[in-house]
């Protein structure tokens, strides 16, 4: 009896640790979600690659982060999220005739995605299409009021334009939300009076 009673508490113990082992995976996935801004990755070896490669800014090996999106892609082939992103891996290699491409598909799948526009935006930019980019900018900055990012495309492209008035005024928009460099440049080359 004592044998059984022994085996018993054994088997609970066991079953106890296993289920606190999924608990704790549990919660670093959603831990992990929540750093990662809300968004919804695919939970993949393929997907954390991806992100281990973003530095904030950009990817620091785009080919190889273009290589985990395709893969990524393949399995969701409706996730708008995952196209922006490889759109920006192909900016990072100077291919915006592609990221364009990737970002027209994000657009398609999620209607007002306003990083989508911005990043177009800056593609058409480096293409000299700049009537497209400040189009993009100007739906990006209608879907997100306060995007600091589209006011600083808006600026460059408008003071590449030689439109200083408009220039300097989304400059300076972009500043009051916190991105003041190209206020600041746009002042050192006497783009923007000193106010």
């Amino acid at each position: 009896m004592r044998n059984t009673i022994i085996f018993i508490f054994l088997v609970l113990a066991i079953l106890c640790s296993c289920s606190e082992k999924n608990k704790s995976e549990s919660d670093l996935l959603n831990k992990e979600k929540t750093l990662s801004g809300g968004k919804e990755y695919a939970g993949s070896e393929k997907s954390n690659n991806e992100r281990a490669l973003w530095n904030g800014k950009k990817y620091t090996d785009p080919k190889k982060a273009i290589e985990y999106l395709n893969n990524d892609i393949k399995l969701q082939q409706k996730n708008a999220v995952k196209y922006n992103n490889r759109g920006t891996a192909y900016y990072g290699l100077g291919n915006y005739q592609l990221a364009i491409e990737d970002y027209n598909k994000a657009i398609r799948l999620k209607k007002g995605y306003a990083d989508a526009y911005n990043n177009r935006a800056a593609a058409y930019y480096m293409l000299d299409k700049h009537q497209l980019a400040i189009e993009d900018c100007n739906k990006a900055i209608k879907l997100k009021p306060d995007f600091v990012d589209a006011y600083a495309n808006r600026a460059l492209t408008y003071l590449k334009l030689g439109n200083k008035e408009l220039g300097c005024a989304d400059a300076r928009k972009a500043c009051k939300l916190g991105m003041c460099s190209i206020l600041e440049k746009a002042k050192d080359r006497g783009a923007c009076p000193l106010i």
